[in-house]
C-alpha cells in the first residue's frame, strides 16, 4: 500500500489469545492481509499476557473482510480451554476495534463492525458482541462489562442469563473459539508502566487510583497485571483519547502514586502503534520546547510529505497489494480473483484506446462511437472490479460452510444447505466474470476498425487479457459445479457456459 493513493483507511487492530507461539500468529498475519489492499502495520506477542496484537490497514470497502478471515484463522489455531496468560479474554479472537484513519467516520466504522459480527456468526458460527461506539446496549459501551468473568465465566453464564446474550448468535459459546468481541472507536493507545516490585496489589491499587471510572484520569482505562516470568507487577493501560490526556500525564501520575507506595516505575512499553504526535507532545512536554512546529521542525515528517507525493504515481506500487495478497500462501484471492482483474485491465485498455483515437482528428467520424465504446467498457471495468472482491468472498463463504459443525442431524442438514448455497454462488460469480469479458471482447473488435494503427498492440494485449480472464473464470465455474450434487442447477449453469462458448466461437471473438 505504501505510496498508493487510496481515499479512506480503516485501521484495525485484532487481539488475538496466543502470544507464545510465532507460527500461530505468522499464520494469523497472513489470514488477516489475504484481501487486496490490506496491508500489516505491525504485530505484537506478549508471552505473559499470552496474546498478540496485529494492527492492520485498508480501505473501508476491504478491511471488515480481513477482520472475518482473521477471526477464522484464530478459530482453527487457538483452544481457549487450553489457553493461560495474564490478559483477561474471552475468545481466541477476543476483541476486534475498528478505527477511522482517513475518509471515514466513526459512524462508517460501526457499520463496518456490525457487518464483520453478523459475518463472523454466519461464516464461524461464533458469537459476537458489539462494544464502544458500535454497542446496542450503554453496557456494552465498556469492553470491561462484557468480558467479565472471562471465558470460563461467559461459558458458564450466556446460555442462563438474558443479559449475556450477545449481538449476533446464539447463546453459546464456540467450545474452544469462545466469543469475539467486535466495535468502533477512537485510536486507544495500549501502554504498560512496569513496577520494581512482584507485587500486584501495589499495580491494582495505581491502576485504581489513575482509571476514570474509580474517579481518576478521563480518557484512562486501567488494571493491575502480575507479570510472573519477569517478577514484576505492571500498570497496564488503555489511553482511549490522548489528545485530552496525554501519555506523559499518565506517566507522572502513575510516577507520583508509585512513589507514595514506595516502589519505582523500571520501565514502560507501548504495545502496538502510537500515534506520532503522541510522542512529539511527550517530547514537548519534558524538553519544554517553546514555539515548536512537528510538521516544519521534525526531519521524518517533511520528508514523508516530499516523499509520498512521488511515490503515489508508481504503477509498481498500485499493483504491489495484489500481487502479495495473491501470492500469499492463503486460499484467496485465487484465481477467480485473478481473472476478473484481467478482464477488469483488459476493459481498461480499450478504454484508453477508445479515448486516445477520440482525440485524433483522423478519427474524427467516429468520436461518438468511440465515446460510447469508452462509456460501455468504463462501466464493465467497475463491474469486473468489483468481482476481484466478490470471488474472494464467495470462496472464503464455501471454506466457512465446511468448517459448521455437523455433530446433530440438524446440524448436518444445516450445513448442507450452507454449503450448497456457497458453492452456487462462487459459480455464479466467475460465470458473470466470463459474460462481462465476453462484452469486453465484442467491444475490442469493434474497436480495431474505427481506431489508430498505432494501438493496434494494446488492442491485441487486451484480447489477450480479455482471452486469459474467460478461460480463467470458465475453469473456476466448471470446479465449483462439480461439488453440487443439484443436477438441475449445474445443467442450467453448464447451458449458460455452453452459450457462452458458442457465441465467442461464431462471433470469432477468440481471434487473433
Amino acid at each position: 500500500m505504501t505510496g498508493v493513493p487510496v481515499s479512506t483507511l480503516v485501521e484495525c487492530v485484532p487481539n488475538f489469545s496466543e502470544g507464545r507461539d510465532p507460527e500461530k500468529v505468522r499464520q494469523l498475519v497472513a489470514a488477516l492481509i489475504s484481501v487486496p489492499g490490506v496491508s500489516l502495520l505491525d504485530q505484537e506477542m506478549d508471552a505473559d499476557h499470552n496474546r498478540s496484537v496485529i494492527t492492520i490497514v485498508g480501505p473501508k470497502e476491504a478491511i471488515g473482510e480481513a477482520a472475518v478471515r482473521g477471526v477464522g484463522k484464530a478459530a482453527e489455531l487457538i483452544d481457549l480451554t487450553r489457553h493461560q496468560g495474564a490478559h483477561p479474554r474471552i475468545g481466541a479472537a477476543d476483541v476486534v476495534p475498528f478505527v477511522p484513519v482517513k475518509g471515514v467516520t466513526l459512524d462508517d466504522c460501526v457499520e463496518i463492525a456490525r457487518w464483520v459480527g453478523a459475518e463472523i456468526w454466519r461464516r464461524h458460527r461464533i458469537p459476537v458482541y458489539l462494544y464502544e461506539a458500535a454497542a446496542t446496549r450503554p453496557d456494552r459501551v465498556n469492553l470491561e462489562n462484557i468480558r467479565r468473568g472471562q471465558f470460563e465465566g461467559l461459558r458458564e453464564e450466556i446460555a442462563t442469563s438474558p443479559e449475556r446474550a450477545p449481538d449476533f448468535g446464539t447463546p453459546r459459546v464456540h467450545p474452544t473459539a469462545g466469543a469475539t468481541v467486535v466495535g468502533a472507536r477512537k485510536f486507544l493507545i495500549a501502554y504498560n508502566i512496569n513496577l520494581n516490585t512482584p507485587d500486584v496489589g501495589i499495580a491494582k491499587a495505581i491502576a485504581k487510583t489513575i482509571r476514570f471510572s474509580s474517579g481518576g484520569l478521563p480518557y484512562v482505562k486501567a488494571m493491575g497485571v502480575d507479570l510472573k516470568a519477569r517478577n514484576l507487577a505492571q500498570v497496564s493501560i488503555n489511553l482511549t483519547d490522548f489528545e485530552q490526556t496525554s501519555i506523559s500525564r499518565v506517566f507522572e501520575l502513575v510516577r507520583n502514586e508509585a512513589a507514595r507506595h514506595g516502589v519505582t516505575i523500571v520501565g514502560s512499553e507501548i504495545v502496538g502503534l502510537v500515534p506520532k504526535r503522541a510522542l512529539e507532545d511527550a517530547a514537548e512536554f519534558y524538553l519544554q520546547l517553546e514555539n515548536f512546529d512537528p510538521d516544519k521542525q521534525i526531519l521524518e515528517n517533511r520528508l514523508a510529505a516530499v516523499l509520498s507525493a512521488s511515490a503515489a504515481g508508481s504503477p509498481r506500487a498500485q499493483v504491489e497489494g495484489f500481487i502479495s495478497a495473491v501470492a500469499a500462501p492463503t486460499p484467496t484471492p485465487g484465481g477467480g480473483s485473478v481473472a476478473a482483474l484481467a478482464g477488469a485491465l483488459a476493459a481498461a485498455l480499450g478504454q484508453m484506446v477508445a479515448g486516445i483515437s477520440k482525440t485524433k482528428k483522423a478519427h474524427a467520424e467516429h468520436a461518438a462511437r468511440l465515446e460510447a465504446h469508452a462509456s460501455e467498457l468504463a462501466r464493465l471495468a467497475e463491474q469486473l472490479k468489483a468481482a476481484i472482491d466478490q470471488d474472494a468472498r464467495s470462496y472464503e463463504a464455501v471454506l466457512a460452510a465446511y468448517r459448521l459443525p455437523q455433530g446433530s442431524d440438524a446440524e448436518k442438514q444445516e450445513r448442507q444447505r450452507e454449503v450448497a448455497a456457497a458453492l452456487r454462488h462462487a459459480a455464479e460469480v466467475p460465470l458473470a466474470v466470463a459474460e462481462a469479458t465476453a462484452r469486453v471482447l465484442e467491444h475490442l473488435n469493434q474497436l480495431v476498425a474505427i481506431t489508430s494503427a498505432s494501438l493496434v498492440s494494446d488492442i491485441r494485449t487486451a484480447r489477450a487479457m480479455a482471452q486469459a480472464s474467460v478461460r480463467g473464470a470458465l475453469e473456476n465455474v466448471e470446479i465449483n459445479l462439480k461439488a453440487l450434487d443439484d443436477e438441475d442447477y449445474v445443467a442450467r449453469q453448464r447451458q449458460r457456459v455452453a452459450s457462452l462458448e458458442t457465441r465467442l466461437a461464431e462471433t470469432d471473438l477468440v481471434a487473433k
